[in-house]
């Protein structure tokens, strides 16, 4: 993580510049707020976004996080011409410790993340959606990355995309800068969900009222084990996972479920 728990503890009297942010009832909105700039990523932006997502790992109260975008484009990607100019980033948000890899950023969040797509999602915006644990689209939205157009190379978002669909679709993707429509997105597995647009919100808070009837302790630690698998010989796979269900039972929720389970009602989670 780019910052300690300690800096994120004041993270309510922060005043974001480019970023909405909302907590209400365990759920964390973070609403992509530079719409003149089609919500490009310009520094300051990187920045908000890595404090809030590493704000919503820490904080218990944050079961979930919705990430969406104000306008008609969700993110136009990497702001470049900001990214190549000399002028001093502006700090919103206290410094991160490291640089800011979007990609790394969700994997390590550990809690369900929703991306409510409204608009045209471009080049480094796939860093958001592919790292969403679920993506729900309106069915008009273009998907697209540009990069070799313009000599450059969609490095990390490769990264990404490899995780959830075949490398020879990543790899055409990438090498052609074809442009996706939503139900292709969606086939290849870029999109979870596809809705029109008058009923993106209502969708969205529909998945959100799911996953809250659900432990969301049990969700974090499945997360965080999705991650680490990554890192662990397959040999060696099968005892981490029969070590982490023995922890999972000595959770607040797990004991919450059990009994609720034997008494017949619905249990009512801590996130403990």
């Amino acid at each position: 993580m780019l910052y300690t728990p300690q800096q994120t503890a004041g993270f309510s009297t922060h005043s974001f510049r480019y970023l909405l942010t909302n907590l209400d009832d365990h759920v964390l909105t973070l609403t992509l707020n530079r719409p003149e700039k089609k919500n490009a990523l310009n520094p300051a932006l990187l920045n908000e976004l890595a404090f809030a997502l590493a704000f919503a790992h820490y904080e218990q109260d944050v079961w979930m996080v919705v990430l969406a975008a104000a306008g008609d484009v969700f993110c136009a990607g990497m702001d470049l011409k900001s990214l190549a100019s000399d002028e001093q980033t502006e700090q919103t948000v206290p410094p991160p410790s490291g640089p800011v890899r979007l990609g790394e950023l969700l994997a390590g969040l550990h809690k369900p993340c929703l991306a409510k797509v409204q608009g045209a999602v471009y080049a480094g915006g796939f860093l958001l959606i592919g790292g969403c644990t679920h993506v729900v689209a309106a069915d008009t939205v273009p998907f697209s990355l540009p990069e070799v157009k313009r000599g450059l190379f969609p490095f990390q978002v490769m990264a990404v995309l490899l995780e959830i669909m075949p490398a020879r679709t990543v790899l055409d993707l990438c090498l052609r800068a074809r442009t996706l429509s939503a139900s292709e997105a969606k086939n290849v597995g870029l999109v979870t969900e596809l809705v029109p647009i008058d009923q993106l919100d209502e969708t969205v808070q529909k998945l959100v009222d799911e996953l809250k009837q659900y432990s969301p302790t049990a969700m974090q630690f499945g997360l965080r084990a999705y991650q680490q698998l990554k890192s662990i010989p397959q040999h060696q796979q099968q005892a981490f996972l029969h070590d982490q269900f023995q922890q999972i039972q000595q959770t607040a929720d797990a004991k919450e479920g059990t009994a609720a389970f034997l008494e017949k009602r619905k249990p009512t989670w801590r996130g403990e």
